[in-house]
């Protein structure tokens, strides 16, 4: 049977229970069709990139299958009528990782290391007058005061046609 890796996206205002009861709905339906699932991951609730169906945020899972063709069909249809589920990806893929996913693994990692730290690339030094001198705000601006403009004058009776007034 092919492979398949399945990441669905569901409601910010649903808990973390119903998450994990629709992955047992959805694992219902594809065990009933003669398939299997390997590994689910929950990503947590998480802040999306743009608003799909008025969401902000969406918890986000993932399950590694290894179903027929018809089976993820009929998952995926489950998935279109259920109103909890707001997005849904199935890729098929050759072989399953047996590591944690590449989400999983950016939770694991040090919080972000020292920032300031540029590694191996060195301080970087004089610049040896390649970038210029650094320019005075106050020379290159004018603070003078502005000088009033004369008023226009239109005579009595005649339509004023400026754009400001």
């Amino acid at each position: 049977m092919p492979f398949y890796e399945h990441v669905f996206l569901t409601r910010q205002d649903i808990s973390a229970q119903q998450v994990e009861g629709l992955v047992q709905e959805f694992r219902a339906i594809i065990e009933g069709r003669g398939g299997t699932i390997g590994k689910t991951e929950y990503w947590g609730l998480r802040s999306l990139t743009f608003r799909i169906k008025k969401n902000r945020k969406a918890h986000f899972s993932l399950m590694n299958l290894d179903a027929p063709p018809d089976a993820v069909a009929e998952l995926e249809r489950q998935m279109r009528l259920s109103t909890d589920v707001i997005r849904f990806l199935t890729v098929k893929v050759d072989e399953h990782e047996q590591t944690p996913s590449a989400m999983m693994r950016r939770a694991d990692r040090d919080d972000r290391g020292d920032r300031g730290d540029r590694g191996d690339r060195g301080d970087r030094g004089d610049r040896d007058g390649r970038r210029g001198p650094r320019r005075d705000r106050d020379r290159d601006r004018d603070f003078g005061a502005r000088e009033p403009q004369a008023a226009i004058e239109v005579p009595e009776g005649a339509a004023d046609t400026r754009e400001d007034a």
